[in-house]
């Protein structure tokens, strides 16, 4: 494991990893962002990021207007604040030694290949790309299993890569961008048995929109296994994107490892407006049950007309989801954007693929439009 550095030092190294990602307008797995020379273009039909359309609940928005007053104090010079961490954690149904919280999961995902930097790290191909893109960039070998032919996590490969040298196992489930799920029992097999040689981290940013009956979340393995990290935020079905807070779960001697080493000022890293609209979100279960509603159904559609049109479609379990160009001559994410859509594209071994955030209903319809005009259909 890494030893403590200089926090002058981690915060420069931080700045330049972030500024080096490769966050590309093509990227697919990216919550990135646009061209440097894009410019604001009214009426951009946003379907890139896998945010949440509908935004925050009412609840959220009185939470952070009630707390507009206090915001020039430090989080911990107002006692109301002093236990959001104990809350946070209760809300999934953990102890305040579980957690350690962040400004979104990003800044987790570029700070976890640090402290596990002294061997490789095993993670799926295509996934999300800051964790192994930062990995790369300090010099850490990254294996990369390909997925499945259905586009889902080689579980049997991935565990079967694990070797003497491993650090961490990366599984991003549901995947991005392929929308896929691991079935949760197998999952959990997974990370009891890659935990007895790495450690295993599990990114959840998108379970909430799953609504399979099976659908388990692998925070209950936290507690009593030190070596399976869990990963959350409230970027997606909350629709906080733009507060930045997230946290990672873990052992308590696991968390209490990460703090030592880089994130012992992660608490006032996220702004009071921001702790107290978690809270708040938490508490809203009607709101995210009505986005996953609405959400689920616009997808549904977009999914069904597409494969009508001859796509070869991926099956979702979230809010976005992952089809075939075809034989696509051009670069499809550039030619989108020129019709003010915002979408990713990327090729892979086996072609060209695009992935398509969801949007509200009528918002697909624009997409669905947009298709036909560009394929002819």
């Amino acid at each position: 494991m890494t030893s403590k550095i200089n926090r002058r030092e981690l915060i420069r190294n931080s700045s330049l990893a972030a500024l080096g990602l490769g966050f590309s307008f093509r990227s697919m797995a990216g919550e990135d962002r646009l061209p440097k020379d894009f410019g604001a273009q009214e009426g951009l039909l946003n379907l890139g990021s896998n945010e949440n359309p509908y935004g925050p609940s009412q609840m959220v928005r009185d939470a952070i207007a009630d707390m507009v007053p206090y915001s020039n104090r430090y989080q911990f010079s107002l006692p109301s604040m002093l236990s959001f961490r104990k809350e946070l954690a209760a809300g999934y149904g953990l102890e305040e030694s579980n957690i350690l919280v962040t400004a979104g999961s990003s800044v987790a995902l570029g700070l976890l290949p640090r402290y596990f930097s002294k061997g490789n790290i095993v993670t799926a191909a295509p996934t999300f790309f800051i964790l192994p893109n930062t990995a790369k960039k300090l010099g850490i070998k990254v294996i990369e299993i390909p997925l499945t032919e259905d586009k889902v996590h080689d579980l049997p490969a991935m565990l079967s890569s694990i070797d003497n040298n491993t650090q961490l196992v990366y599984v991003v489930n549901p995947a991005n961008p392929t929308a896929t799920i691991v079935k949760p029992a197998a999952l959990k097999a997974f990370c009891i048995e890659a935990s007895k040689k790495a450690a295993v981290l599990v990114d959840e940013a998108y379970i909430d929109f799953v609504d399979t009956p099976d659908n388990e979340s692998m925070l209950g393995l936290v507690s009593s296994n030190p070596n399976i990290i869990v990963m959350r935020t409230f970027s997606k079905i909350h629709g906080m994107a733009g507060l930045r807070i997230g946290f990672i779960a873990a052992h308590p001697s696991m968390i209490m490892k990460l703090e030592d080493a880089y994130f012992d000022e992660s608490q006032v890293a996220v702004s009071n407006l921001t702790m107290v609209a978690a809270l708040a979100s938490l508490k809203d279960e009607a709101h995210r049950n009505d986005c996953r509603k609405k959400i689920i159904a616009a997808r549904d559609y977009t999914f069904e007309t597409l494969s009508q049109m001859r796509f070869r479609c991926i099956p979702s379990h979230t809010n976005f989801f992952f089809f075939k160009l075809g034989d696509y001559k051009g670069d499809f994410a550039a030619d989108m954007l020129k019709k003010n859509v915002l979408v990713r594209s990327n090729t892979y071994p086996d072609g060209k693929w695009g992935r398509v955030s969801i949007g509200t209903m009528e918002e697909m319809k624009q997409f669905i439009s947009v298709m036909k005009q560009t394929f002819n259909a």
